[in-house]
């Protein structure tokens, strides 16, 4: 309640400084802005943010271009390279920010972040900064991420005696599953029939085990069928051996998985920061409640020992606002007042996001994204989903090997023989 209460004291003085600052002197500059967002609630807090822009800057005009997310992903390659190119659009970073960025029609927003001796970077979370950096430089401008980690039923845990807190190393976290077995509880929901929530499991294992540079190494040549990849590969198989999941896992979605959670019929769920959060309780419990930080809590992925990945290292989203090659100069200009913390304060108010620039965490109420932040906050290496940083076509490949390890249905190295092989195949 004190981080709250702090939380709302801070916002109040953060707000009454906003749309404070000097205005852009450009005249005639429109700022074309594509975005994906159908929700009404959260496109009207941007539009709010652009307007109070544009008073400060009346020789700017920002419009808005939506495409649905399909149609944005098909087609962005041909629009980056017409007139019709807009000025700023959504990106979840990863490969297909870097093939852009090889393209010649994005610019890179480098300089804008370290001007002012870097003002502006050094304000933002730098895990999002480096999530969006290739060849050392910025390609698109973060505002909002999330962490992987994971959530468990206080009463069942104590039920089984076992001590989240006491979790740290993965053959803890294994022990923790025998023990929970033993009691008669059903340790994880595993959402198997949508495929990608095990990926979760594959990615922080191969986190663990690689580290940042060993993970570097695969992408520059190394592979993902060396070692820190087959060992694992080989965790999640020991963890699949204990059978930790509900009967019928493999079939069961990402959305029924996160019911039996809510409804105290399995022990833990790896998942993101809104899992816990009261409307999401209430949409997934059957009795509409659910569970609630007074009876669930949250845990990081824990460290393999003697392995170079850290506690710190976390999994997940990243997204930002990348900018074209021939958009006007005001663009970066409003993007560091969207990214500002008086900006970021309002989204995260209005808008289910987690803000990436710091002291923004007061525009967010909920206790469970709060802690989540504080994670984030002091992450030494934020991986970007790996459907994201390898492209669809490897990450496909590397939700249907989790699946398979999970499932005990392939070997420890015909995952990674199949990982590597997607990947060269990109190449």
């Amino acid at each position: 309640m004190k981080l709250l209460k702090s939380a709302l004291t801070s916002a109040v003085c953060a707000l009454a400084l906003f749309g404070a600052g000097p205005a852009l002197a450009q005249d005639g500059q429109v700022i074309r802005w594509m975005h994906l967002e159908a929700n009404q609630t959260y496109l009207d807090a941007w539009k709010d943010l652009a307007a109070r822009y544009e008073e400060q800057n009346p020789g700017v005009r920002i419009e808005f271009e939506f495409l649905e997310d399909s149609a944005f992903k098909a087609k962005l390659p041909t629009l980056l390279g017409s007139p019709n190119a807009p000025s700023m659009f959504y990106s979840w970073g990863g490969g297909v920010l870097k093939a852009q960025a090889e393209t010649g029609t994005i610019r890179d927003v480098t300089e804008a972040l370290d001007a002012n001796g870097g003002e502006w970077r050094n304000s933002i979370n730098v895990g999002a900064i480096e999530a969006m950096t290739f060849d050392g430089k910025v390609w698109a401008v973060p505002f909002k991420q999330d962490v992987i980690a994971f959530f468990y039923n206080r009463a069942l845990f104590e039920q089984a005696g076992v001590d989240a807190e006491a979790i740290e190393t993965w053959d803890d976290f294994l022990d923790a599953v025998r023990r929970l077995k033993e009691a008669g509880i059903t340790p994880i929901a595993g959402g198997g029939g949508s495929k990608w929530p095990l990926h979760f499991y594959w990615s922080y294992l191969a986190m663990r085990e690689a580290g940042p540079e060993g993970f570097a190494a695969a992408k520059a040549g190394a592979g993902f069928d060396s070692e820190p990849f087959l060992r694992a590969s080989q965790h999640l198989a020991d963890l699949a051996a204990l059978e930790p999941f509900q009967p019928g896992f493999l079939n069961t979605s990402w959305t029924d998985a996160l019911g039996l959670f809510a409804d105290g019929r399995v022990a833990i769920a790896l998942g993101f920061p809104s899992t816990l959060k009261p409307e999401s309780q209430a949409r997934y419990a059957s009795d509409g409640v659910g569970l609630s930080l007074e009876t669930a809590g949250r845990f990081a992925f824990p460290v393999v020992e003697g392995a170079p990945g850290v506690v710190t290292d976390i999994l997940g989203g990243v997204n930002g606002w990348v900018v074209t090659r021939d958009a006007p100069e005001a663009t970066e200009d409003f993007l560091r007042y969207l990214t500002s913390l008086e900006g970021q304060i309002y989204q995260a108010e209005r808008q289910n996001m987690l803000p990436v620039t710091t002291g923004a965490e007061i525009g967010k109420t909920d206790e469970s994204e709060l802690l989540a932040l504080e994670q984030m906050k002091g992450s030494t290496w934020h991986q970007n989903f790996l459907d994201q940083d390898l492209g669809p076509n490897v990450g496909g490949v590397i939700n249907e090997v989790s699946v398979g390890l999970a499932g005990g249905l392939i070997t420890p190295e015909e995952a990674v023989r199949q990982i590597q092989e997607a990947w060269e195949f990109e190449q």
